[in-house]
């Protein structure tokens, strides 16, 4: 089975592995629900991190940036299954449950749900669709199961009712901090302008404003900026930290750093520092 495998299109997924992977920037764009059948679960984000192992469940928050890594445990095969709960199908339960909430969710934006025999059972009852994701059945039941997950998780967590049915816009966020804590993500301009509260347009209105350039160009000298100090106080090798700061390819890496820097980052912290001296003293 291709991992990961998507189940029910835009519904249900099921990711499979045998070795560690990081996946460098996951944008969850959708409340998502996940449980963890073997191996070790990590999200990191800007400002918090959790981790779970079998048999735990997870609720992720949408429009979040985060890290997600996946680990094999004790010789097993890292499994889980991950149910997306998508706004226009939580506005359809609102309808229908005549669910009206007027204030925006502040609570924390990933939480793990307490087990019990009605969850458990739920995800057992997936089983099936993921052994025949070519059925005719699986794409009938796929709206179904989305609901069913939604009734129990408030079954559970009463509380939950905040969390899944807000339907606000993401506040105006405080942009200079918000761009310092996620710069190294390679994601869009205009998905960022969306996380902080923003238009397209008032994004980089207000970018230009505060950092005095356009997001594309200060994204880059940003990242190059922290490359810098990373290879000079750190030590740390290119290949091992262009992911991480958001460059596609090392050979793009390599190139932007030069012509920034005057010289390859394979180069020795002498290099770097006698090539500064050499500009300041021009």
């Amino acid at each position: 089975m291709t991992n990961p495998a998507e189940i029910i299109p835009g519904i249900l997924f099921y990711s499979y592995l045998s070795t560690v992977r990081k996946d460098k920037v996951a944008f969850m764009e959708h409340n998502t629900l996940v449980l963890q059948i073997a191996g070790h679960f990590s999200l990191q984000t800007a400002s918090e991190q959790v981790s779970m192992g079998p048999g735990q469940m997870l609720l992720i928050q949408k429009n979040q940036l985060g890290e997600l890594t996946k680990t094999p445990v004790d010789g097993q095969d890292y499994q889980t299954i991950v149910i997306t709960l998508q706004e226009d199908m939580l506005r359809k339960i609102a309808l229908e449950e005549q669910i009206e909430l007027g204030q925006k969710y502040v609570g924390p934006q990933n939480i793990l749900i307490p087990g019990n025999d009605y969850l458990r059972a739920f995800f057992q009852s997936i089983i099936p669709y993921v052994r025949h994701p070519d059925e005719k059945i699986t794409h009938t039941m796929g709206v179904l199961k989305v609901k069913e997950a939604v009734h129990l998780l408030l079954h559970t967590m009463p509380e939950l009712e905040e969390f899944l049915f807000d339907f606000s816009e993401p506040y105006k966020m405080d942009l200079e901090r918000f761009m310092h804590s996620n710069f190294h993500y390679n994601i869009p301009v205009e998905k960022f302008a969306r996380l902080t509260g923003r238009s397209l347009a008032g994004f980089k209105r207000d970018f230009q404003k505060i950092f005095g350039m356009a997001p594309r160009h200060w994204l880059q000298e940003r990242r190059l900026a922290e490359a810098r100090h990373l290879i000079e106080t750190k030590h740390k090798k290119p290949s091992a930290i262009y992911l991480d700061l958001g460059f596609e390819s090392l050979s793009h890496f390599s190139y932007s750093f030069k012509k920034k820097f005057g010289v390859a980052p394979t180069e020795t912290r002498g290099d770097l520092e006698s090539k500064k001296n050499t500009i300041q003293a021009l």
